[in-house]
């Protein structure tokens, strides 16, 4: 299988500071690899280098194995690679609609007679949210009366109408209650039915075990560990981002001795 989009040892680096330092990572289509990391490991930069914001010092970015150079965020989309920042860049008082074609509005007539075509915008966002499991009365409401998790279906459907065969998601869990966030999971679950290769940046071992094929661990810039599903539980994730290989080699071996794990790892971070 050719990657959707790849990372090939890919370092950035402010000054002294190293931000990242030999990254590899493949995503593939109908599947989702989730990047883990505390705050400083890194997870920022990632994303904006496959965004297009920020170029890499070193290593190369391929889609579908062709080494690609962004110059800029409007030529990854070009690329067909879109990201869903945590702040979702959504207008609060437009409707869903008009958010949903925010400056890329279908417009019918011409000359003085050009105008929105309503009519259309509207049936198009009710389709593409249906088919992420979001079923509105009314796409005409304000984005502010939608609940968090809504709002990033809205994101989520955008990017993949407009063309994003890899979807980039920061932190869509972050800030939402349970429910809010098992309903967003649900969501990346249908965009990845779709075909659609997605990126999940999140510091949340359990919502990114509950939907990721793929795991990366980064802490300070550097790949800790890389794992497929079945092959690490949430909880192996979660040390790992604390301490890695040898806090979770400590953690199987006071297991081993009889303590139980689930003490262990809230002992661990509460530290």
């Amino acid at each position: 299988m050719t990657a959707l989009l790849e990372v090939r040892n890919v370092s950035e680096y402010f000054g002294n500071v190293v931000a990242l330092k030999d990254i590899s990572v493949g995503v593939n289509p109908h599947e989702v690899t989730c990047v883990l990391g505390d705050n400083g490991a890194g997870k920022s930069t990632f994303i904006k280098i496959l965004a297009g914001v920020v170029q890499p010092d070193s290593g190369t970015l391929h889609v579908e194995g062709e080494e690609a150079r962004y110059r800029s965020p409007s030529e990854a989309l070009d690329r067909g690679v879109a990201t869903v920042y945590q702040d979702l860049a959504l207008v609060p008082i437009m409707p869903v609609f008009r958010n949903f074609f925010i400056g890329r509005e279908p417009y019918k007539g011409w000359g003085p007679l050009r105008r929105l075509d309503s009519r259309f915008a509207q049936r198009i966002t009710q389709e593409q949210l249906r088919r992420v499991g979001v079923f509105l009365d009314d796409v005409k409401r304000p984005v502010e009366s939608l609940s968090g998790g809504q709002r990033q279906a809205v994101a989520i459907a955008k990017a993949v109408y407009f063309g994003a065969r890899v979807l980039i998601l920061d932190e869509p869990t972050s800030a939402l209650g349970v429910r809010e966030a098992g309903t967003v999971l649900r969501y990346i679950s249908e965009a990845r039915k779709q075909g659609i290769g997605i990126v999940l940046v999140t510091h949340n071992t359990h919502h990114a075990h509950a939907v990721g094929d793929h795991f990366v661990v980064l802490k300070r810039g550097s790949v800790l560990g890389s794992f497929d599903a079945g092959d690490v539980t949430a909880e192996e994730l979660a040390t790992y981002m604390a301490g890695g290989k040898e806090e979770l080699e400590r953690l199987e071996l006071e297991v081993n001795e009889g303590e139980d794990p689930h003490l262990l790892h809230e002992r661990d971070l509460q530290r």
